[in-house]
């Protein structure tokens, strides 16, 4: 809530006309009020059309950083972050660490819950 006296003219008298706005000046805070309005958004959190693509090549992925065999137990050296983004996030590296590779991994195979278990 604002509240803020207007007046027609400083000039008159009373106490309050002198600490007033004029016509000019309540209608340049009412366009400042309405950018501040349209800067604060709709309060969801969400990325901005021109984030979404960027996020892709942004984040990373996790990936296998050398050949792993079936049956090898997934360690922190087998594993790296690498771009793009739109694999299994690294922030959830410790549901991967100690799995079991399902079948046998390449280097660079972005992972997936699929080939482990």
């Amino acid at each position: 809530m604002i509240e803020k006296h207007f007046t027609l003219d400083r000039s008159m008298a009373g106490p309050d006309h002198a600490a007033s706005l004029e016509p000019a000046e309540l209608a340049q805070m009412i366009r400042a009020i309405r950018d501040l309005e349209a800067a604060m958004g709709d309060g969801v959190k969400k990325p901005a059309a021109s984030e979404v693509e960027m996020r892709k090549i942004a984040r990373r992925s996790l990936v296998a950083a050398r050949d792993i065999d079936k049956g090898a137990r997934i360690t922190e050296a087998m594993l790296d972050a690498r771009r793009p983004g739109d694999g299994i996030s690294p922030m959830l590296v410790a549901q991967i660490l100690g799995k079991t590779a399902k079948t046998d991994i390449a280097e660079g195979t972005m992972f997936s819950f699929e080939i482990v278990e």
